[in-house]
């Protein structure tokens, strides 16, 4: 069911499948105008599209590479052209090929660097400058999607993609205290183990049975954390980290 009221524009990054495409379906469901990003696979983002508005949710696809800084700039103007930004969830997560960091290019780590956290802080930035009370707008919430392996540094796999959420995560602890005075609440949510693409194939049915609840997370297990950060069951929390792993 649909909430038919107008709670303004939710932009979610990386929306065309995983975790980003179940942030989408949810926020479509609460009321939001939902805007969704894909970098590729137009048709999987068609299909989230097609898929909320076939419930009666209003949604948009937009394509932007993260990772590039014009693409936020073009990206930010086309949530412009909609109406007031009220949340922003930034889902940028690439990893790369797992090996050492000695073994790791330039140009993984350049590009990793980019969408996970460049990416972060400049799409944060742009949503403060619309959402800021300070600026004549609204106010709203910011949640980025960090990660469990900034507290494990991932040696062996990507350590690369560890550092940059964990930059993340200074990010949300600063930029909350920052901008709390001016109606915005930034927020992160740290997803363990989940079944989504980032995975090699095989891994998680290979690691269950080392898990506490023996089984990955669901994508919509990370949205139900992220909706409620958004919401105002959450108008006290700012700064924190929500993880959903599963006691991992």
């Amino acid at each position: 069911m649909v909430d038919q009221g107008d709670r303004g524009v939710f932009l979610v990054t990386g929306g065309s499948r995983g975790i980003g495409a179940a942030i989408a379906r949810d926020a479509a469901k609460a009321g939001y105008h939902v805007l969704l990003t894909y970098a590729g696979r137009a048709n999987m983002a068609a299909a989230v599209v097609d898929a909320i508005r076939a419930e009666g949710g209003r949604a948009q696809a937009v394509q932007a590479d993260t990772g590039v800084a014009g693409d936020i700039t073009t990206l930010f103007a086309a949530v412009d052209q909609v109406g007031p930004l009220a949340a922003l969830v930034y889902n940028g997560g690439i990893v790369g090929e797992s090996s050492t960091l000695v073994d790791a290019s330039d140009d993984l780590l350049a590009k990793v660097v980019d969408v996970n956290l460049t990416g972060a802080l400049l799409c944060a930035r742009e949503a403060v400058r619309r959402m800021s009370t300070a600026n004549g707008g609204g106010g709203g919430s910011i949640v980025l999607i960090s990660s469990r392996a900034a507290l494990y540094g991932a040696p062996g796999e990507h350590v690369w993609y560890a550092a940059t959420k964990g930059g993340v995560d200074s990010l949300v602890l600063g930029l909350a205290r920052e901008v709390a005075p001016q109606g915005i609440r930034v927020n992160a949510v740290s997803p363990g183990p989940i079944d989504t693409e980032i995975h090699v194939p095989g891994k998680l049915d290979r690691i269950a049975s080392a898990l506490p609840m023996r089984r990955a997370g669901q994508p919509e297990e990370v949205s139900a954390a992220v909706m409620f950060l958004v919401s105002d069951a959450a108008s006290y929390v700012a700064g924190a980290n929500i993880a959903v792993a599963g006691a991992r």
